[in-house]
């Protein structure tokens, strides 16, 4: 039974052979052209050309400088204001206090293990110690949390069915999509960017209808990590803006339309997130010796020598293949790509400007 097995592996061998002279035949071919590396986010951003980097102006930063640390080394902690028209009485509340030196000699009284930081009056609770507000500040309310929607106030709406206008028809001029990466959320149908922060989309209540056939009623900036939101009371109390916070952890979506989000921290968040964990309650301080205290806050336009700043578009061509990237890692490390991709997980990069 093996001699025709035998003969049909031998009748193989002339085509071999005959295979292996015609080899000298394809020496003068091109060779074959090496395939492109596969860039990483952080490669992308890299290239990313000038023309699609976005300034943000000096009068829309908060910059807190903490004491030294214990080498002696500053701190500085920069934060992007939120754009309009999100928070926007929180935010005149913050100009005013930075602008009267309100925080100056205040401390960092709060840091919760994944959750978040907090600075401001230890002092604030008891109103015959706390420092004085300053006149003019807004009063604020927590229907403000969310803005109504107007057209155009999110250029694209990305969702787990892909990325499209989010108004129905959509605003002219409509440009192509970009953004093909799949963008799942678990608190909201549809997100986006506004300014560079990630904001949320509402839709009408009641039965669910297919997204595409109805247009948003709010959008509401997300608790993402660095996002920086106020301290308040139990409700109706929607806080001045004095006691500030932000994310260190897992962000906490739970609270996106419960606290005003007024910004993001762009630089310096390793000093707010490596200081010691609070040992009372929800990571409050006990002793006076446990705070960090900080030195100032200011408006950029008011700190000498500042940084410039800019985020990356989030309506060009770099920005949708970072997304991409983020979405379906394939530089060499993986092995596996994610096949979608957070909002939170998908960060605007910052960088200073070169």
């Amino acid at each position: 039974m093996s001699r025709p097995l035998l003969r049909t592996r031998l009748a193989g061998l002339p085509l071999l052979a005959g295979a292996l002279f015609a080899l000298p035949l394809l020496a003068g071919a091109p060779p074959l052209a090496a395939a492109e590396p596969v860039l990483s986010p952080a490669e992308i951003v890299a290239a990313a050309p000038q023309g699609e980097w976005v300034a943000i102006a000096p009068a829309d930063l908060l910059v807190m400088d903490l004491a030294a640390d214990a080498a002696g080394k500053p701190r500085r902690v920069v934060i992007q204001l939120m754009p309009a028209p999100f928070s926007q009485r929180w935010i005149g509340n913050l100009r005013t206090l930075a602008a009267a030196h309100w925080w100056d000699g205040l401390s960092v009284n709060r840091v919760q293990d994944n959750y978040v930081v907090q600075w401001g009056d230890a002092a604030g609770e008891d109103k015959t110690t706390a420092r004085p507000l300053p006149a003019g500040l807004a009063a604020t309310t927590g229907a403000d949390y969310a803005a109504r929607w107007v057209p155009g106030l999110v250029p694209w709406a990305l969702t787990p069915m892909g990325q499209a206008a989010p108004e129905i028809p959509p605003p002219p001029p409509a440009a192509p999509p970009a953004i093909t990466a799949r963008v799942a959320d678990a608190y909201a149908r549809a997100v986006g960017f506004r300014g560079g922060f990630p904001v949320a989309l509402g839709y009408p209540e009641g039965p669910p209808k297919p997204w595409k056939t109805v247009a948003p009623v709010q959008a509401w900036p997300l608790h993402c990590y660095g996002a920086v939101g106020v301290g308040r009371d139990m409700p109706p109390d929607a806080g001045t803006g004095a006691e500030l916070y932000t994310v260190i952890g897992t962000p906490p979506r739970h609270l996106d339309r419960n606290i005003a989000v007024v910004g993001r921290v762009i630089e310096g968040i390793e000093h707010l997130s490596s200081l010691p964990r609070g040992t009372g309650p929800l990571g409050f301080y006990q002793t006076a010796a446990e705070r960090t205290a900080i030195r100032s806050i200011r408006l950029g336009s008011d700190v000498p020598e500042l940084p410039r700043y800019q985020f990356l578009s989030t309506e060009g061509a770099s920005f949708a293949r970072y997304a991409e990237a983020r979405a379906n890692r394939r530089d060499a490390f993986f092995v596996t790509p994610a096949g979608g991709v957070d909002i939170c997980n998908l960060p605007v990069p910052v960088r200073r400007m070169p």
